[in-house]
């Protein structure tokens, strides 16, 4: 009996640690080993000497065919991808290499191109920032003159044709003052400075000072060691699991009552979902997060650069939290580490990464017989996988929940802290709201996508758009009631670029239309997308032709492998070529084949006052739900129970 079915009643927790010899799958994840050895590899055939920088060893994922003839105990072929690059130019070097026989299998230079920002840059940027001699003087400008108070944001730059910027890789800076330790620094932005680095020499380029706004100086703190009051205590909510749980892991491989699916990691998309199965029947092959774009509204000063892409630019991965018991996770959790490569191409690892419980969610199902008043309900229960990113002032936590009725649901909780910046007290103009005097925070969007490559009941499936419609008033409706649902099958990649449309109700769905279920239709699963965001940059403007993918709230491709990202493989200073709009240019045939669904949904968000200093979680998200998938309800056999530890309050004035 394994350490997670034997768990006690008190909240608690495993972690999966695999070595090198504990490869059980062929899509788990790099151990540090492997990460080690491939990057010893790469060193013996050296094309950058000492200036090479490791931006991803990931696993080269085996095809669908390696992955579904997999046998456990069978030989597993373990190849790598990597991306390097160098600081003497700007180019990148895309290689595969296999572990085993320890050669490099292919090598691409691309030059021109920029490698994400590796977190190893963004720690030695503020002391860069803060020893520049412009730097020191435009904050002696503003009364600075302590430079450790100084905290440095760095972001990606763009790509908006600035004189001196060209040819280079960048990064730009926005600043906040920090009055004493751990006080909460972005109550203090020091408006109108930025800075301009070259990542490859180390460089400050360039010191852009828009203009003294005065520092809101009031202190508006979050940690407890500077609050003085809390709200009362609450009674404990605990979750106890005195029986274990009723999931289990073969290395990366998860069980879960119905569902089974193998659990994946790596440095870019941070989660990762794969061959996602209920009752063995096949659903999903592969999810996850491959973009998020945080698009500013404000053209003013510096501000106009914020817009950020969180995956492409930095990858989420590094950026993993280390959760904690009791707090971020709570119950009875296994957690598992994320194996990742450093700059220098060592391992390194992020513990307790990916989080992995049960939760209650409620009745899945009730009906009581009023003329007889016999009843029947079922509660329901998911599994939850999820992770939580800190990426500069934001946390996003990334939540997967697989459900009893073969529902599977993303949802996306942004917290953290807003971008801020100061303005002069009771006017902070037509693009940001005041949050504190003299403090704003400027309206924004999160705006993410999610590639779903879909294998419903096998991998030949077509993607079916359904819009509702209400009968013309005449012969056919002489009531006025009448409306009716239209199915149209998108049989090219041209014709599956869509926005959602609120006054037909539509909706998509992906069907297996070589199988059917009892009532005759083809099995199938629904996108139910009900956070599809209006983008508001214009798509011919420097950013917006980077955030392409934005302008479609779906997209369905034939399914190919090296398709990995809806804004390219390199987003860094990238112009929007090689993004999705690429993709599907090819216009192949979507009907009756593999084909990926990308959804592009987020959240738009006007700054409340109530989100700083912290931001109360906002959601965002979308659900795939079975469609005709089964011949009923599946949910419509589980076993009657009663919670045994569930009792009446007796709270305090109450009466019963």
């Amino acid at each position: 009996m394994s350490d997670l079915q034997t768990a006690s009643q008190s909240c608690c927790s495993t972690s999966a640690r695999p070595t090198g010899s504990e490869i059980r799958h062929p899509l788990q994840p790099l151990s540090p080993d492997e990460i080690r050895r491939v990057a010893d590899i790469v060193r013996r055939n050296p094309s950058y000497e000492d200036a090479i920088r490791f931006e991803t060893i990931e696993l080269l994922e085996p095809s669908k065919e390696e992955v579904r003839a997999f046998k456990p105990g069978s030989p597993i072929r373990r190849r790598a991808r990597v991306n390097v690059s160098s600081a003497r130019k700007v180019s990148v070097t895309k290689m595969t290499v296999d572990l085993a026989s320890g050669e490099v299998l292919s090598r691409k230079v691309l030059d021109g191109q920029r490698p994400m920002i590796q977190l190893e840059q963004f720690l030695v940027i503020e002391g860069l920032v803060r020893a520049d001699p412009g730097f020191i003087a435009a904050c002696a400008k503003r009364g600075i003159t302590d430079m450790e108070q100084v905290c440095v944001d760095p972001w990606s730059a763009g790509s908006f044709s600035i004189p001196g910027e060209e040819g280079r890789f960048l990064c730009h800076v926005f600043c906040w003052l920090r009055l004493r330790k751990n006080e909460a620094f972005y109550a203090h932005p020091i408006e109108g400075l930025n800075a301009v680095i070259d990542l490859n020499s180390g460089k400050v380029i360039r010191i852009d000072d828009y203009g003294v706004t005065p520092i809101p100086m009031t202190e508006y703190n979050y940690e407890r060691e500077f609050l003085t009051e809390f709200q009362p205590p609450a009674k404990p909510i605990n979750v106890v699991q005195p029986e274990g749980v009723n999931f289990s892991f073969d290395g990366p491989s998860l069980k879960w009552r119905n569902w089974s699916l193998v659990v994946g990691f790596n440095a870019r998309e941070a989660l990762t979902l794969h061959d996602v199965r209920f009752n063995g029947r096949p659903v999903v092959h592969r999810a996850s997060i491959v973009e998020m774009t945080v698009p500013y509204g404000t053209p003013e000063g510096g501000h106009f650069r914020k817009n950020v892409f969180d995956v492409g630019e930095y990858g989420v991965g590094k950026l993993a939290n280390s959760l904690r018991l009791g707090c971020d996770c709570l119950g009875v959790i296994h957690y598992i580490d994320a194996h990742l490569n450093k700059i220098d191409g060592e391992p390194w690892t992020i513990e307790n990464a990916i989080c992995v419980h049960e939760e209650d969610a409620g009745l899945v199902w009730k009906h009581t017989d009023f003329r007889t008043e016999r009843v029947e309900s079922r509660r329901g229960s998911r599994l939850v996988v999820s992770t939580i990113c800190t990426v500069g002032n934001y946390e996003y936590g990334f939540y997967w929940y697989l459900y009893l009725d073969g529902t599977i649901e993303h949802e996306v909780k942004a917290t953290g802290v807003i971008n801020t910046a100061a303005c002069v007290p009771g006017q902070p103009g037509k693009y940001a709201r005041e949050v504190a005097p003299g403090l704003m925070g400027h309206i924004h969007q999160h705006i993410l996508c999610a590639r779903l490559d879909m294998a419903v009941d096998g991998d030949r499936n077509s993607f079916v758009e359904c819009n509702t419609y209400a009968e013309p008033l005449g012969p056919a409706n002489p009531y006025g009631n009448a409306f009716y649902e239209e199915e149209t099958v998108l049989k090219r990649e041209s014709a599956a670029a869509r926005r959602s449309e609120p006054a037909s109700m539509r909706y998509w769905k992906v069907i297996n239309p070589n199988k059917r279920n009892r009532a005759g239709t083809p099995v199938g699963y629904k996108l139910h997308a009900p956070h599809c965001v209006t983008p508001f940059v214009h798509p011919d403007s420097p950013s917006g032709q980077r955030m392409g993918f934005t302008q479609n709230h779906v997209w369905v491709t034939a399914f190919d492998s090296e398709e990995r990202y809806p804004s390219g493989d390199f987003v860094n200073h990238s112009d929007g070529s090689g993004d999705i709009r690429s993709f599907v240019a090819k216009d192949r045939p979507i009907e009756n084949t593999d084909i990926v669904l990308w959804h592009v949904f987020g959240l738009h968000h006007p700054v409340r006052v109530e989100d700083f200093p912290v931001q109360p979680c906002v959601m965002t998200g979308f659900k795939l739900m079975p469609f005709g998938f089964f011949d009923g309800n599946p949910a419509i056999n589980l076993a009657p129970e009663v919670n045994a530890a569930s009792c009446h309050a007796k709270a305090n004035g109450a009466h019963g």
